[in-house]
């Protein structure tokens, strides 16, 4: 995982991807369901940049939109919040365990993201079945994440806040492109969305693109990418 996150810083670095990568990659070698990621604006406002599966997305939106939940506990105390049990009386953040538990979570860690000793974001872990995390994931839950922020942004010196700025600027951006192109892409080949967005990141991969490319040459109807329509089923990047 520690060399596949370090592979990952090429010249073009891709940050959209490497978050993703981070995501899926929590899910496959920890014991949890789904993965967010969440990065703060220079204003200290938190933004969903990744997510691990769909299941993910609606629920950090709604954490998003009420500012209740395990996120921003952990960006503003810098401390890993648990909750083994979101069924548990009375809830500790009401909104969001209703929203949890209606989409099948019934468990959430969520780990800081430190640079420099300032907390940028948080790796948020979920659980389709309650009970503590084991201390030994909860550390190598940490170690992905402050890996991953050192490495996201040392390719940019200068001040941390411009460095997150100008990162969750540019991440914003290109997830509305990809939105747009996952939406195009399932209704030209009538596939589902995560089948889209699996689709383009292989063809990024494989053409050494970065995937913000890849979607905006699909908004354009660019021939370049005129091969995604050829293909109608996606190969797993992993």
């Amino acid at each position: 995982m520690f060399i596949e996150l370090a592979d990952a810083l090429v010249e073009r670095f891709d940050s959209i991807e490497f978050l993703h990568l981070l995501a899926e990659r929590s899910v496959r070698l920890l014991p949890v369901d789904a993965a967010g990621i969440l990065l703060a604006d220079e204003h200290g406002a938190l933004e969903l940049v990744a997510a691990s599966s769909r299941l993910a997305r609606p629920l950090e939106h709604f954490l998003l939109q009420s500012a209740d939940g395990p996120s921003e506990e952990s960006f503003h105390s810098g401390q890993t919040v648990r909750c083994p049990d979101l069924r548990a009386l009375p809830p500790r953040w009401p909104r969001f365990a209703s929203a949890a538990v209606k989409l099948g979570f019934l468990a959430v860690d969520t780990v800081p993201m430190r640079l420099r000793g300032e907390v940028v974001g948080s790796l948020n872990l979920f659980r389709t079945s309650a009970g503590a995390l084991p201390a030994e994931a909860e550390t190598l839950a940490r170690s992905f994440a402050n890996v991953a922020t050192i490495s996201l942004f040392q390719v940019r010196p200068g001040a941390a806040t411009r460095a997150v700025a100008e990162h969750l600027e540019t991440a914003l951006s290109d997830l509305v492109v990809i939105e747009q192109a996952k939406g195009l892409l399932t209704e030209r080949l009538e596939i589902g969305v995560a089948d889209a967005l699996s689709l383009m990141r292989n063809y990024a991969r494989n053409t050494g693109q970065l995937l913000s490319d890849v979607a905006r040459q699909v908004t354009e109807r660019s021939p370049s990418v005129s091969g995604l329509t050829r293909i109608s089923k996606p190969h797993p990047r992993w």
